[in-house]
């Protein structure tokens, strides 16, 4: 499938080819296209597809021996074992299937943080709609949700260049307003899912982590692969600013005047702080947390995050 998706669908649908030309980068889809997306661990599917499923059956790749039942079909029989025991045994296989990945994409009011390219939600949006092409791309499906204090709006899993224009006009459609209820809300979705899927939440996560751990928990337990990318501002990593500065929260209407000077250190602190018990959340729980600073390139961050997984499918 070529990169150039844009334009492919211009001609399709016009209306939405600028819509597409926001959230999709010719040359950031050229930099992904040797990248495979592949699940870290065994998948469930309903289509044939590329990757390991944890039923066994007769395609694909050998797995071993069990013993033949009435009804079995003989051609599967291994005569080499039934010469050797003089027994019947059946050759079993490996089924390859497809994934599902869940983007789940938090569109709450702190998400509109920054300017141009590297607000938080318009990269995030980013992110997951040049993901959304790499797994359709591969034949794979993918789904995405939008939730605030509430889910927003749900496009069903599909793999076609269809679910990709479904999935830019509804990002394209977003106007964040609300507080994050995020466990809620996270729930909520993952009562929609099946099991052994792929979730990637794309998000600030100022929420909860008590209360966040309890449902990532939960989408563990179904076997689901978790990939978190903490999305922040630079200026919220670094925190890089000087002189006398009002701060004016975007989720409720409080501001503070103050010399930057005197709360960088207490502000440097609690980050860290935040991001080791987060990171010791993950840890427990075997989730994968990408931190994403918006001032890089995203064909970057995006390439990083493909090697790194290709490193860890490698080690297993």
């Amino acid at each position: 499938m070529p990169t150039n998706v844009p334009q492919l669908l211009a001609a399709e649908h016009p209306v939405t080819s600028t819509i597409l030309s926001r959230y999709l980068d010719p040359e950031v889809l050229q930099r992904m296209a040797d990248r495979p997306i592949e699940p870290t661990g065994l998948v469930l599917g309903n289509l044939a597809g590329g990757h390991k499923s944890p039923l066994s059956g007769f395609a694909v790749e050998f797995a071993g021996h069990r013993e033949y039942v009435a009804g079995d079909d003989p051609k599967h029989i291994d005569w080499r074992v039934y010469y050797k025991r003089h027994r019947y045994f059946i050759k079993q296989y490996e089924m390859e299937t497809n994934f599902v990945c869940h983007l789940l994409l938090d569109v709450s009011a702190s998400m509109r943080y920054g300017e141009g390219p590297q607000q938080k939600l318009h990269y995030a949006a980013h992110l997951a709609a040049s993901l959304a092409y790499s797994i359709v791309r591969q034949h794979d499906k993918v789904a995405l949700a939008t939730f605030d204090d509430e889910v927003r709006g749900h496009v069903p899993p599909g793999n076609t260049l269809a679910q990709i224009v479904k999935m830019t006009q509804h990002l394209d459609g977003i106007t964040p307003v609300a507080k994050t209820r995020m466990p809620e809300c996270l729930a909520e979705l993952q009562s929609r899912m099946g099991r052994r899927e792929i979730v990637m939440i794309f998000s600030d996560f100022f929420t909860d982590l008590p209360a966040l751990e309890t449902v990532l928990q939960r989408m563990r337990y179904s076997r689901h692969e978790v990939v978190l990318f903490h999305v922040l501002h630079h200026d919220e990593w670094s925190f890089d600013f000087s002189g006398m500065v009002k701060f004016t929260g975007l989720e409720d209407a409080q501001e503070l005047l103050t010399q930057t000077e005197d709360i960088r250190q207490g502000y440097l602190a609690a980050l860290q702080r935040f991001t080791t018990n987060f990171d010791a959340l993950c840890q427990r729980n075997r989730i994968e947390r990408v931190a994403i600073d918006t001032s890089r390139p995203a064909a970057d961050a995006l390439l990083d995050y493909l090697n790194q997984r290709e490193l860890l499918l490698r080690s297993r």
